[in-house]
């Protein structure tokens, strides 16, 4: 089962004292911290336990949309929400926090509103229901509501409708940004590319101009980098068809904006969308082509750096994959957990590409190269679409199942289909696309029937 990207809740929270463009103070608070402030300065502690609850449900959950959503960095602000109450909800610098308020939140404050079957925290538009009313829900209202014996999930379904659900004990996290840190390009793969991958072609609905994906598979190729240009082109930006932190934050932007995630009624998240091809994190007990793929990098890289530790190629994330991984994390400065996550691979494959780009030419001799560090797939052409034709098509004399093709430097659909039956008959992900491990594979075999050894 692919892993589903949730929502977390933020250890912090960076709040703009004034309107968005106002030229004021930022301050980042402990979210727990946050959300009882903002209780304390929107509603009355006299109220019923009931309606208290119901509101601050709503406090929790307006705030996690703004976090998630990225309403703010993805339009240029270096904050998360306001304190002005005509954009966002009431936030007093070292106001008096009442006690019952406090510990309503202690109890609650992983918990958020969500629409059933969808995944982003709910954006619960409120209004005090006296001076202003609104779509949402009414603060003097609640108190009516509890007073007829409503629980406080009756009293947010009264509002926000009769399909909403209360997500429970949300883990708790440091939020950074989203964007990767380094730009998407034609060769890339991962959650990032397939985030991206899945947001163009939502936006592509309401702007037809850009054109389809035609698989949201995770591995940034041409049809992924045509509709990055097509998208930078409309919203003038530089048209490189990569990436970068302007074009991810203006995806972000564009797709929030035309699936209405930060209005009360939007179109929504779904659990199938928000699925991922690899996993977050590999860590010992972790099995599989992700574990098969981290072990590949490390092998190669300690035989050349003898300070870097050598392991068995077998999908399985034991104590000697957890050894190679620590050492690899204490070499290169990293935290040493024996934790395969986001920034340990980012720098092993940063290091794994430096290592093969700097490799002399022949060094491999008349045996296969090592894997270029970048993922081929249709479209492609060069010097690495040329090396696995010739080593596919010598394996294709030899297996059946496996048609022989022509060695032309260009990745068309008979290569695709010459990697798909490869990837079918040695048990691999049928994507016809070529990573690392199918790559290594097509290598071992080619070496074997040249004489050499795996």
């Amino acid at each position: 089962m692919p892993e589903v990207l949730t929502p977390v809740i933020p250890q912090d929270i960076t709040v703009h004292l004034g309107a968005p463009s106002a030229n004021a103070q930022n301050v980042t608070v402990n979210f727990v911290d946050y959300v009882k402030n903002v209780a304390s300065s929107e509603i009355y502690p006299t109220w019923p336990e009931e309606a208290l609850r119901a509101n601050i449900y709503a406090i929790i959950s307006y705030a996690l949309n703004r976090v998630y959503t990225e309403w703010y960095p993805s339009r240029g602000y270096n904050f998360d929400i306001t304190n002005t109450t005509a954009f966002d909800q009431a936030f007093v610098p070292n106001r008096e926090i009442f006690e019952n308020i406090s510990l309503i939140v202690d109890d609650i404050f992983n918990d958020y509103v969500v629409r059933q079957g969808e995944i982003q925290p709910l954006f619960t538009q409120f209004c005090n229901g006296t001076t202003s009313t609104c779509a949402g829900l009414s603060q003097w209202g609640t108190v009516n509501l509890a007073n007829a014996g409503l629980t406080p999930y009756q009293i947010l379904q009264n509002y926000y409708g009769q399909d909403i659900g209360i997500v429970e004990n949300a883990p708790v996290a440091e939020i950074e940004d989203s964007y990767p840190g380094v730009p998407l390009r034609v060769g890339d793969s991962g959650n990032n590319v397939k985030i991206i991958q899945t947001q163009l072609n939502r936006i592509a609905r309401n702007y037809p101009a850009i054109p389809k994906i035609a698989e949201e598979n995770g591995v940034f190729g041409l049809d992924t980098q045509a509709a990055v240009k097509k998208f930078q082109q409309i919203f003038t930006l530089s048209q490189t068809g990569e990436v970068d932190k302007s074009t991810w934050y203006k995806i972000k932007q564009y797709y929030v904006g035309v699936k209405s995630l930060s209005d009360l009624v939007s179109e929504g998240i779904t659990v199938s969308e928000a699925q991922v091809p690899f996993a977050t994190q590999l860590r010992e007990g972790s099995q599989g082509i992700g574990v098969r793929t981290i072990q590949y990098y490390l092998n190669i890289l300690a035989y050349f750096n003898s300070n870097l530790l050598p392991l068995p190629l077998d999908g399985v994330f034991g104590p000697e994959t957890t050894a190679a991984v620590r050492q690899f994390q204490q070499y290169y400065g990293l935290p040493v957990t024996g934790v395969m996550n986001v920034a340990t691979w980012n720098v092993l494959n940063r290091i794994y590409s430096e290592t093969v780009e700097f490799l002399p030419e022949g060094y491999s001799g008349e045996f296969a190269k090592l894997y270029p560090g970048y993922f081929l797939s249709e479209g492609m052409s060069g010097e690495n679409v040329r090396d696995l034709q010739t080593y596919l098509s010598l394996i294709g004399k030899n297996f059946e199942a496996i048609p022989e093709i022509p060695v032309t430097g260009y990745f068309g659909p008979q290569t695709r289909e010459a990697v798909i039956a490869f990837q079918n008959a040695f048990g691999l992900t049928p994507n016809g696309a070529v990573g690392p491990i199918t790559w290594n594979t097509i290598a071992e075999q080619y070496d074997f029937l040249i004489g050499g050894n795996s």
